[in-house]
């Protein structure tokens, strides 16, 4: 199975693209083939429109929060308020969420998804960034399937990923990257070299029930910033969906589907079978 890892960027430029990593899936050893990256949106858009069958996993917040849909009056369903906020155009929804804003007490503007893992503000704070229709609709323009919020072609399907969650697991609170140049260190350079060197050890393979094959020449670890690793930290993310697409590719049960959710165990409560963790120690195949 063909698997994306997309680390995004809101204003893609040639020192900070799009960074996509390209990996095999088989059965539970992803395997990267090549790093790909894009320094517009153009590159990114036209590989979610290739021929599946593939996933993708990319880092951006796919859903809008209950509470904000259902103050503002939105439609409730997701595939609904999507299209919506897609045809109010850049302006006049960049004018809607300014407005609303406005209208609220102080503490009581932004809110929460009730899944996000690091609790971060969503909806009304992502609406100034300008790419939010891009971010807030990729399906719509690429006719993939979101699972909970949009359904498309069974081949081609995204969800939500979260890099930072899957370092933390690894690395505990540890910084590894810095977009700032004078700010680069080395410390940072050795948080990516553990990051790799864990996901090689098969740290994952008893939470995610995945493992990872990263060859040098693909040089994850080379960039400050960060994005090379990041995409390989969702594709693994989405690898670990896939390998529940049968089971609401991971989704919470307890979850609003509307609202989205990020493609992690830590979310679903999920724990790889023992015998996949002890086959692939013993470097038996897996069933």
């Amino acid at each position: 199975m063909r698997v994306f890892g997309i680390d995004f960027t809101s204003a893609p430029r040639r020192r900070k693209p799009i960074t996509c990593a390209d990996c095999e899936l088989e059965d539970d050893l992803l395997i990267v083939r090549r790093l790909i990256e894009w320094a517009d949106f153009e590159g990114f858009e036209g590989a979610l429109q290739e021929p599946g069958p593939w996933i993708a996993g990319i880092d951006f917040p796919f859903g809008q929060t209950r509470r904000f849909v259902e103050t503002i009056g939105w439609p409730k369903r997701g595939a609904d308020y999507v299209a919506y906020a897609h045809g109010l155009g850049r302006a006049n929804f960049w004018a809607a969420l300014d407005g609303y804003r406005t209208t609220r007490l102080k503490g009581d503007k932004e809110h929460r998804r009730c899944r996000r893992l690091d609790q971060s503000t969503e909806a009304v704070r992502s609406a100034g960034r300008p790419d939010v229709l891009r971010r807030r609709g990729p399906s719509l323009a690429v006719g993939a399937t979101v699972p909970s919020l949009l359904t498309d072609d069974p081949h081609r399907v995204v969800v939500e990923a979260y890099p930072g969650v899957l370092a933390r697991q690894i690395i505990g609170r540890r910084s590894y990257k810095q977009d700032t140049r004078s700010k680069q260190t080395a410390e940072h350079a050795q948080a990516r070299r553990d990051i790799l060197a864990a996901l090689r050890n098969g740290i994952l393979s008893s939470t995610h029930g995945i493992f990872v094959d990263a060859p040098d020449s693909v040089c994850v670890c080379e960039d400050p910033s960060a994005g090379r690793l990041d995409a390989l930290l969702c594709a693994v993310q989405a690898a670990w969906s896939w390998r529940r697409r049968f089971d609401g590719f991971g989704a919470p049960a307890d979850g609003d589907p509307d609202e989205g959710w990020i493609a992690d165990p830590s979310l679903s409560g999920y724990t790889a079978p023992t015998h996949l963790i002890e086959e692939r120690a013993a470097g038996a195949p897996s069933t």
